[in-house]
């Protein structure tokens, strides 16, 4: 395998025309320069320099192989350069992927202050509920994925890297006429015979469980990932909710009132990637700015 060191010595015995003349250009002694060229001769399989009484001249294969060194030593140079800028997050790219709660809450400051500090990293984005949005990840297709669970849900992360975010409470919602609008904290019991308006499918399964403890199935009418359509549902008096504080955070409810919600039910929200790419500086930048953004 022919090296670039190599070719950087064969470049410089070619321009300068003998290996002591070589050698002080690239600040090394004669021999090293000699023995560079044997090695590379011995990986190219053939005599690429002929000494000619003090000067050595290029064979044919020496010629074609300088001719193409450098442009090969530039490329590598220009490579090196930009390896260097992504490391030193001067550049480079992420893809995040999101739960829309997040996404209008967590995400926008997060993103804002990366662009600040690192104006050449670029993020893209989309959305996705976990396990989709874990899926996403696992399979190439983002480089961080900002999720919740339930939970310890244990062991579905343990190939991941995880960097906990926040703890989220869920509140319940219900109409402001309803009976218990002026509650300060509600036992979800108190809603065993309300119809139920249901979000997303892991938030769906969780409250099914959480009302199964507290000894009754919910009646759930309608269902729909939308937080603004299931706050709108609730507000127009069709039902009552249990939605995540981001979500309530990103959209004013119209006609609806927040109350407590006990037993507690909390969701644990967190970004993710792989142990690979968490070595990557411009995929470990983000999850230090999401942190900061769940802290304020």
């Amino acid at each position: 395998m022919i090296e670039a060191r190599h070719l950087r010595v064969l470049r410089a015995v070619s321009t300068t025309g003998s290996f002591s003349a070589a050698a002080r250009e690239l600040g090394c002694t004669q021999p090293a320069v000699s023995q560079q060229m044997k090695a590379l001769e011995s990986s190219a399989g053939t005599t690429l320099l002929i000494r000619t009484g003090r000067e050595m001249r290029l064979t044919q294969a020496g010629e074609a192989l300088v001719r193409h060194a450098s442009g090969i030593l530039a490329g590598l140079t220009a490579a090196e350069e930009e390896v260097a800028a992504i490391a030193g997050l001067r550049a480079g790219r992420v893809r995040l992927v999101s739960f829309p709660s997040g996404s209008s809450t967590l995400v926008p400051g997060a993103l804002a202050a990366l662009r600040a500090e690192h104006p050449g990293t670029r993020v893209s984005l989309v959305e996705a509920e976990p396990p989709r949005s874990v899926d996403l990840l696992r399979d190439g297709d983002c480089d961080i994925a900002l999720a919740f669970r339930y939970g310890t849900s244990g062991g579905e992360w343990d190939d991941l890297v995880v960097r906990p975010l926040l703890t989220d409470r869920l509140i319940g919602l219900v109409p402001e006429g309803h009976r218990l609008a002026d509650a300060s904290s509600v036992g979800i019991d108190e809603l065993a015979d309300e119809p139920w308006i249901a979000g997303c499918p892991r938030c769906r399964r969780q409250l099914v469980e959480v009302c199964e403890e507290a000894g009754f199935t919910p009646r759930i009418d309608f269902a729909t990932d939308d937080y603004p359509a299931v706050m709108g549902l609730v507000g127009a008096g069709l039902g009552v909710a249990v939605l995540p504080e981001l979500a309530v955070e990103s959209v004013r409810p119209k006609g609806a009132r927040t109350v407590s919600v006990e037993p507690a039910i909390e969701r644990e929200i967190v970004a993710l990637t792989l142990p690979d790419l968490a070595r990557v500086p411009a995929v470990a930048a983000p999850p230090d700015q999401l942190a900061r953004a769940a802290a304020r």
